[in-house]
Formats: C-alpha cells, sequence, structure tokens
C-alpha cells in the first residue's frame, strides 16, 4: 500500500512539474492587467486607456493605467518603475509600449515568472527585442498597433489625388516630408508616405518625372525644430508637405498663423489628430491642410488588452494585430469624433 502511495504521490508532483513548464499562463488572483503606455494625459492615451478598460470590463479583469509625464529619455527611469511596480504586484498581464531602451531585465522577471506581455504601439525597442530572443527569455506574445508603413501609405494615396493636378501642370514639384524624430515610427511614416506616392506618381505619365521629394529630419520638437524644417522646405520650393505626427502638425500650424501669407501657396497633410489639427482642417482660409491620416486609438487599447486576456485564458493569439489608418478630412470631422477615430486635446 505505501509503494502504491508513493507512486501516486510521484505521479502527481511530476504533473505539476510538467504543467508549470507548459507555457500556459494563469491569471493572479484579482485578475489585473498593467497597461504601461508612453504618455498618460495626452487625448491620444486617454482614447487608448478608453479602449483598454472596455475589454477589461468585457472580460472580467481590472486595469491598471500608467505612463510617464513624456516620452524623452529623461522619464526613462520613471516608465521602467511603473513595470517594475506591475511585477511586484503580481499582475496577471502587462501591456507595455516602451519609450527607450533597457528593459531586457525586467521582461526577462516577466518571463520567469510566466507572466504574458503584449506589446502594443511603437512596442519594445528592436535592441531589446533581440537580446531577450537570444537568450531564450522573451515573454511577448503579441504587438497590436497601428502599421506606421502602410497607414502613411494612405495619407500618399489621398494626397496624390490631391494635388496630382498641380504635379501635371508642373516641371519640378516639390512634395516635402518633415518626419518628427529618427525613431522606427518616425523612419516607417516617412518611408510609407515616399514609397506609395512615388509608386503612384511613377505609374501615371502625367506625372512621373516632373516632381521631387526632400525629406526633413528632426530629432524632436525642441527649439522650433519643425518650424525650422519648414523653412527649410520652403526654400527648396516645397508646393505639397506631410508631416509625420501631431507634435509637427501642431508646430508647423502656429508658424503659419505668425507668417502671414507666407506659406498660403502649400498643401499640407497630416498624421494623427488633435484640436489644432481638427481646428486648422476646418479653416476655409490660408494654407490648405487636405486631410489626415488617423489610428484608431481606441482599439488599440482594446485588442491590446483582449490579446493579454486570450493569452492568460489560453484561447488563440494574433501574434501580429496591424489596426488600419483612417484617412479624414474637413467633410467628414466630426463623424470621426463621435466615432473615437479623431480626438480632440
Amino acid at each position: 500500500m505505501k509503494r502504491v502511495l508513493s507512486i501516486i504521490l510521484t505521479v502527481a508532483m511530476l504533473t505539476v512539474v510538467l504543467s508549470g513548464c507548459s507555457g500556459t499562463y494563469a491569471p493572479a488572483g484579482d485578475k489585473t492587467i498593467a497597461v504601461v503606455a508612453k504618455g498618460e494625459s495626452h487625448a491620444f492615451w486617454q482614447s487608448v486607456k478608453a479602449g483598454a478598460e472596455a475589454a477589461g470590463a468585457k472580460y472580467g479583469y481590472k486595469i491598471t493605467f500608467r505612463g510617464p509625464a513624456s516620452e524623452s529619455a529623461k522619464d526613462l527611469p520613471s516608465q521602467m518603475e511603473m513595470v517594475q511596480t506591475a511585477l511586484s504586484n503580481n499582475a496577471s498581464a502587462i501591456v507595455l509600449a516602451t519609450i527607450g531602451e533597457g528593459f531586457v531585465d525586467l521582461l526577462t522577471q516577466a518571463k520567469n515568472s510566466n507572466i504574458p506581455v503584449v506589446q502594443f504601439d511603437s512596442g519594445i525597442w528592436a535592441n531589446d527585442v533581440a537580446a531577450l530572443d537570444a537568450a531564450d527569455k522573451n515573454p511577448l506574445v503579441a504587438h497590436v498597433a497601428t502599421s506606421n508603413y502602410l497607414a502613411a501609405g494612405t495619407v500618399a494615396e489621398n494626397f496624390y489625388e490631391a494635388i496630382k493636378a498641380d504635379i501635371a501642370a508642373a516641371d519640378n514639384y516639390i512634395i516635402g516630408v518633415i518626419q518628427h524624430d529618427e525613431t522606427q515610427t518616425g523612419i516607417d511614416r516617412a518611408a510609407g508616405f515616399i514609397e506609395k506616392f512615388t509608386e503612384l506618381a511613377d505609374a501615371d505619365a502625367s506625372t512621373k518625372g516632373k516632381y521631387k521629394i526632400e525629406k526633413e529630419v528632426k530629432p524632436g520638437d525642441a527649439d522650433n525644430a519643425y518650424k525650422a524644417a519648414l523653412e527649410a522646405l520652403t526654400e527648396k520650393g516645397a508646393s505639397a508637405i506631410f508631416m509625420t505626427n501631431e507634435g509637427v502638425v501642431k508646430q508647423v500650424y502656429d508658424a503659419i498663423g505668425a507668417a502671414g501669407a507666407k506659406y498660403d501657396a502649400i498643401k499640407f497633410a497630416g498624421y494623427d489628430a488633435g484640436t489644432k489639427q481638427i481646428e486648422w482642417m476646418k479653416k476655409t482660409t490660408g494654407p490648405k491642410l487636405v486631410g489626415a491620416v488617423a489610428q484608431d486609438s481606441y482599439q488599440i487599447g482594446y485588442q491590446a488588452v483582449e490579446q493579454a486576456v486570450f493569452a492568460l485564458e489560453s484561447k488563440q493569439i494574433t501574434e501580429k494585430v496591424d489596426i488600419a489608418g483612417a484617412w479624414w478630412d474637413a467633410t467628414i470631422v466630426d463623424e470621426m469624433i463621435e466615432k473615437n477615430l479623431v480626438y480632440q486635446g
């Protein structure tokens, strides 16, 4: 009888060990999903938060939402502390978008604690992911984000249609691009626009060979960097300009407002949304903002949390969830606001 009992106990212990190594997850007692974003107060992140909380409510999970004061390097330690807090509080899962490198140790802790991590928006920096993969300690189960490359291509398609006749009537039409920084997000948005625009313009005999694209890359918006980019492109003769994020749009809008009629002949296209971009879109005088592509920030938050829930509940995970960007202009702006696609703030 003792021998039989010993065998039963051995089998039971082996089962526990094997189940712990299976790679499945179990929600912590309070079923909390910690969302650590790249910001917290901006309207974009508030929309992400609303989506995250809606998904949490649907599936029965508590959502905590935190983000640093800014996306600059000085706030990187603050964001790292937020991730450490989530780990220390035994979050069931973490939804994370980092503002810089250096999260390898924290994400290794998540892997060792069997905590699934969903990256969202611009996600985790490539060097950190590579280091986690090399050590076989990668806890990332999914990535939910707008495809910056494809969304910028959407801008190119619509902007090309708006200025096609102008290009056809010119000998050397200059299209400018103001790239907001040198991160992968900035690179993808500029490349997505340039490559799609070139594809379209070169495929049409009326515009092929009649245009040139000039790009200004800035490390950030400090010291009126985007205003300087606007001036540089104007000196190069730009007749149309694509701005790769809301920060560029805001600074350019302020610059043209203080410049009289200097920029009136230039047509613009933007990315994201915000109160100033909405105001500019609705203006009927001065330089024209033809349109912009909006990220569906609500759906980014919702689907990121949803993928975390699916990981915890052993449901089918979609490893790469591309949230489609949507073109908006003055004719549909109010409708887009109602649908949470265009945010104010």
